[in-house]
C-alpha cells in the first residue's frame, strides 16, 4: 500500500511522486509534496490568489468586482480590506466592508497587501 496521501482535488489513491511533486494520475493535479505533509498535520493554508499565505489580522485587496448577493451593490476591484479573520467553509475569509457591512470573501478573489 502507498504512503503517499491521495489527491486533494479528486481523492485518487492513485498518486505517484514526480521529483519535489506528487501528481495524480486520474485529474492530472500536481502539488508539493511539503505541502501535502502540512495538510496531513490539520493546519489548514489559506492562500491569496497568488499565492501569499494569509493570517488573522491580514489586509488585502479585491482583484474582481464581486456582486453582493441579494443586493445591488458591487465591491469593486482594489477595494482595500483590513483585519481579515479566517474561517472554515467555501467564503473563507470574514471582513467588515466600509459602506457594504459584514460579509464573507473567497480568498481566490483577494491579493494580501
Amino acid at each position: 500500500m502507498s504512503t503517499l496521501p491521495p489527491c486533494p482535488k479528486c481523492n485518487s489513491e492513485f498518486t505517484y511522486e514526480d521529483g519535489q511533486q506528487l501528481v495524480c494520475p486520474e485529474c492530472a493535479h500536481e502539488w508539493s509534496a511539503t505541502a501535502a505533509v502540512d495538510a496531513r498535520e490539520g493546519d489548514k493554508v489559506i492562500k491569496d490568489a497568488v499565492g501569499n499565505v494569509l493570517q488573522d489580522g491580514d489586509s488585502v485587496s479585491v482583484i474582481k468586482d464581486l456582486k453582493v448577493k441579494g443586493t445591488s451593490l458591487v465591491v469593486k476591484v482594489g477595494t482595500k480590506v483590513k483585519n481579515i479573520r479566517l474561517c472554515d467553509g467555501d467564503h473563507d475569509i470574514d471582513c467588515k466592508i466600509d459602506g457594504i457591512g459584514p460579509m464573507k470573501l473567497k480568498s481566490e478573489f483577494v491579493k494580501k497587501v
